[in-house]
């Protein structure tokens, strides 16, 4: 059966380059084997020649061996193709999960990182409330102390008499660590003055010196001055100053004011 070109053509559109220059080369050597033989003289016969012009003519196993190559090389391109396609979507679904792993780990340390500053800040802010409750509590213990101590001292009151007077060296006297006691020194005052705050003596040699005794429990000046209890007036006549100061200088020359029974 004649072979033709036309619908060769028409069906070779869908064939790559490659594929149209395959087909090309098999129809040329086919048509060279049929047409040409060789003959002495190197003359060609008519009959081939006429043969040569004419179509050539192929078999149908030849042209659907030819189709089936072509299909299974078309088949085998498409398949390549599809296994690259799939190790590329692979590939790039792999790469998405490690990038989507990779921002979950980054946000989880970063949530930690954010719940370990909060929870240190909160215990901060507790410990510094703590301490300054505890300091509000301190200060106003000591404040509420310092009202009482205030209060008792404001409420304790003494008569103007030689009874408070003397109470009132025996508490001066307890808070400095001097000895002395009430007897001790209600005997040695009624002894010394009588009980007259004012009285001085301008007859003894401490006169005579220019020194006279004075008050209560009859100091001489340089010694009140030198036995002074802080808090106590300076002036040597106070009767609460000159118990005080009078107390102090006996405990330190003879243990105690309940030790003195003459001048002294």
């Amino acid at each position: 059966m004649p072979m033709n070109f036309k619908n060769i053509k028409t069906r070779s559109r869908a064939l790559t380059r490659t594929h149209k220059i395959a087909i090309t080369g098999v129809a040329t050597l086919g048509a060279a084997a049929v047409a040409f033989t060789a003959v002495p003289g190197g003359q060609t016969t008519t009959s081939e020649a006429a043969a040569v012009s004419a179509p050539v003519a192929y078999k149908s196993e030849q042209l659907k061996g030819l189709q089936s190559g072509v299909t299974k090389q078309l088949a085998g391109d498409s398949l390549q193709g599809k296994v690259a396609a799939k190790k590329k979507a692979e590939a790039e679904t792999k790469a998405e999960a490690a990038a989507a792993a990779k921002k979950k780990a980054a946000a989880e340390a970063a949530a930690k990182r954010t719940a370990a500053a909060e929870a240190a800040a909160k215990k901060t802010a507790a410990a510094k409330k703590k301490a300054e409750q505890q300091r509000k509590a301190k200060e106003a213990a000591s404040r509420s102390a310092k009202r009482a101590k205030i209060k008792a001292a404001a409420t304790k009151s003494y008569t103007n008499n030689l009874d408070g007077w003397i109470k009132h060296s025996l508490d001066i006297m307890k808070a400095k660590g001097i000895p002395g006691s009430y007897n001790g020194l209600y005997r040695n005052i009624i002894r010394e003055s009588s009980g007259n705050p004012n009285a001085i003596n301008n007859w003894d040699i401490n006169a005579i010196n220019g020194i006279p005794s004075k008050g209560l429990l009859q100091v001489i000046p340089p010694t009140f001055k030198t036995y002074h209890v802080p808090g106590t007036s300076w002036n040597i006549y106070d009767p609460v100053a000159n118990i005080t100061a009078a107390a102090n200088y006996a405990a330190d020359r003879y243990g105690s004011m309940d030790n003195v029974n003459s001048a002294y």
